[in-house]
């Protein structure tokens, strides 16, 4: 009976040990499972502050880049104006080095083409194709009665004296007609150059321009080195002005500046560039 009684006792305490034991184990696994759930927990408000944070990041990465791109389009756009004024001011610049001194020599020649159909269309001799006069022995003046008078002869001073009198005095017709015959009688004589100028001055002065033009071009090829060629180049570009060809009217103040640099007409050239 001992045998029994103790061995149902050891039985009956091992039965209670294993109990104990399985208690234990239940809580230190449900303490283990808590913590668990709120790690788990924990790990979820982490994630979703992660996706939140995440999607504003994201959101304000968008927007960043997105004014990133209208500010590249911008900067493009700005490179392409720049471009083309770029562009723009080399063509400009590449037709003023075409028009440089040296193809002056060409435009001049436009010029001259000009002043023959002025000349055509006036239908009118420039001064410097008319017919010579009458040869006279070298070293001999001759004389002339002085106009509409059957007074005494008058020398080549005299007449241009008078003719230039009579430009001063407003009597353009006259004067030009004095001129004329200065010309006419004494082709030679020093003051040649200064009567084919005051010709093309009275025309200027009439407001012909075409016509003094082209008494002034018969100056500057007939007279090329006398006093009244620089002057006379001078208003053939004031002509052009007043007629508002201001691209014929550069060209011939710019050559007065290249043929005559040091002369007073050349400096008045160069200011009135400046003004057209």
């Amino acid at each position: 009976m001992k045998r029994i009684f103790f061995a149902i006792a050891g039985l009956f305490i091992c039965c209670w040990l294993v109990a104990c034991a399985s208690q234990k184990d239940v809580l230190i696994l449900d303490e283990r499972l808590m913590v668990l759930e709120r790690q788990n927990q924990e790990l979820q408000k982490r994630v979703k502050t992660d996706l939140v944070s995440s999607q504003s990041t994201e959101s304000t990465l968008r927007g960043q880049f997105a004014g990133i791109a209208a500010d590249m389009e911008s900067l493009k756009q700005d490179t392409r104006v720049l471009s083309g004024r770029i562009d723009e001011i080399t063509h400009n610049l590449d037709r003023k080095a075409t028009a440089s001194d040296g193809d002056l020599k060409v435009r001049l020649d436009i010029i001259e083409e000009r002043l023959a159909q002025i000349e055509r269309y006036l239908n009118l001799e420039a001064s410097g194709a008319k017919a010579p006069a009458a040869a006279k022995p070298e070293g001999t003046t001759a004389a002339v009665a002085a106009p509409n008078t059957g007074t005494k002869e008058l020398s080549a001073d005299q007449l241009y004296a008078q003719a230039k009198a009579a430009f001063d005095a407003g009597q353009i017709e006259k004067a030009r007609q004095g001129f004329q015959q200065l010309l006419k009688t004494y082709p030679k004589s020093e003051n040649a150059d200064n009567a084919q100028f005051w010709i093309g001055e009275t025309y200027f002065n009439e407001k012909f321009y075409e016509k003094a033009i082209l008494e002034y071009q018969v100056v500057v090829e007939k007279y090329p080195k006398g006093n009244k060629a620089p002057a006379a180049m001078l208003k053939q570009g004031y002509a052009f002005i007043q007629l508002n060809d201001k691209a014929n009217a550069r060209l011939v103040l710019k050559e007065v500046g290249k043929r005559y640099p040091k002369s007073n007409e050349a400096k008045i050239a160069a200011e009135k560039l400046k003004e057209l």
